[in-house]
């Protein structure tokens, strides 16, 4: 019986180094991955806020707050913020409101419109410009100021001698964890119900950021995503850098580097033919998070600031299901091919009253694809949904509509 049980604690502690080995190795690989670090302590205390002398919007405050220092010299990031008013603010909870923090996508800026969008939704809002940049003039114009720090998004591919901390990326994910800080301090606002969106390059960014910035309780990147260098509107940009460059900015940059640490609910909004963030390289991004993640892919969604993609219903839907207890989107449970047909089971706390197959016979670029619609059959009692493939089909999808029309995706299945 004591041999019996010193092997077995023999036994447990070879199991238990083997174990320490295979942990430490996982620490060592995670690390050499992903070596940019960001100042968490920092980027968490409410940065000071500056007045913006002659820059206003009607039913927004304007101003600004210190960012991250640029070559050992102040920067400052100019910030839309705003509350709901009126009956859009007969929702909050002790006083407080749950909050959105909005970034901009390429050749963007702070967006009053876009603040007010979730402040007519009960939340209050910050938007601000990332470029070192203010505006000017008509609305979505602006110009460099003084303070702006490192050049804008399209000058990141540029940088990479620089220091990582003088490099436009930080600076652009430091200023989104900054502005989270300052909105989080704000009385008026429940630092515990605070979401993150992205457009575009800002989905691109959202996606860097729910990675690093942990107190976020949701995030929705759209369009963008990770493995940039694997498909996307910028391979030109990395083949122009050579390898070496190309394989630093992706190994410093790309999201695929940090997805991986990202624990809230994502949701993922994009559409089939999207000109910068293909379905492939989309799909993967959406599979890295440890958090669960929600499909939410139209044909031929158009693509912009604006209505395209701060209008959403899916976005307002998910938000208000984690910080205002509304009912979620539908859940894909599981989905698959079989005897060409494609299923899809799912729960939902809403009416699902129609689906559809979304397919192409298409191959090549992504963006060039023709993509065509099925009835799909809705099966509410066995909470099931079928469609029958055509036998010419390169790829397809199931789109399950609840009765708010807000759409979620089945992962595409390539043939």
């Amino acid at each position: 019986m004591i041999r019996a049980a010193l092997s077995s604690i023999g036994s447990v502690f070879r199991f238990s180094l083997i174990l320490l080995v295979w942990m430490s190795m996982l620490g060592s690989f995670t690390a050499e991955a992903q070596d940019v670090q960001f100042d968490l302590k920092a980027l968490s205390t409410a940065p000071q806020t500056f007045p913006a002398e002659g820059i206003s919007a009607e039913g927004v405050r304007s101003f600004f707050f210190e960012g991250a220092k640029y070559k050992g010299k102040p920067t400052r990031v100019f910030a839309y913020y705003g509350v709901p008013e009126g009956d859009a603010a007969k929702d909050a909870v002790d006083g407080k409101f749950p909050a959105m923090v909005l970034i901009h996508g390429g050749g963007g800026t702070a967006f009053e419109r876009w603040v007010k969008v979730w402040n007519a939704r009960g939340y209050a809002a910050i938007a601000m410009d990332l470029c070192g940049c203010v505006p000017v003039g008509t609305y979505g114009n602006w110009q460099r100021h003084e303070l702006g720090g490192p050049a804008g998004w399209d000058a990141s591919f540029g940088q990479l001698d620089d220091a990582v901390e003088d490099q436009w990326t930080w600076h652009a994910v430091s200023a989104a964890a900054l502005a989270h800080s300052l909105i989080r301090s704000y009385p008026e606002v429940d630092a515990d119900r605070i979401g993150v969106t992205g457009i575009s390059w800002g989905g691109y960014l959202t996606s860097i950021v729910a990675g690093v910035d942990d107190r976020f309780k949701f995030a929705v990147p759209v369009y963008g995503c990770g493995f940039l260098g694997e498909n996307s509107a910028w391979l030109p940009s990395f083949e122009k850098l050579g390898k070496e460059k190309a394989d630093l900015w992706l190994k410093q940059w790309d999201p695929s580097q940090y997805l991986g640490n990202a624990r809230m609910p994502m949701l993922w909004v994009n559409g089939t033919n999207d000109f910068a963030y293909p379905m492939d390289s989309w799909k993967k991004s959406s599979q890295l998070p440890q958090g669960a993640s929600t499909l939410c892919l139209r044909v031929r969604m158009p693509h912009g600031h604006g209505p395209a993609g701060e209008d959403p219903e899916e976005i307002h839907v998910f938000a208000n299901s984690i910080l205002k207890h509304g009912k979620p989107l539908a859940r894909i449970v599981e989905s698959g091919v079989k005897d060409q047909q494609a299923w899809a089971s799912f729960e939902s706390e809403v009416p699902i009253p129609k689906a559809e197959l979304c397919w192409t016979r298409s191959t090549g670029r992504w963006q060039d694809r023709e993509w065509e619609t099925l009835p799909a059959t809705v099966d509410a009692a066995s909470h099931r949904v079928t469609a029958d493939v055509p036998g010419d089909a390169t790829v397809f999808y199931l789109n399950l509509f609840d009765d708010r029309d807000c759409a979620v995706s089945t992962p595409h299945v390539e043939r």
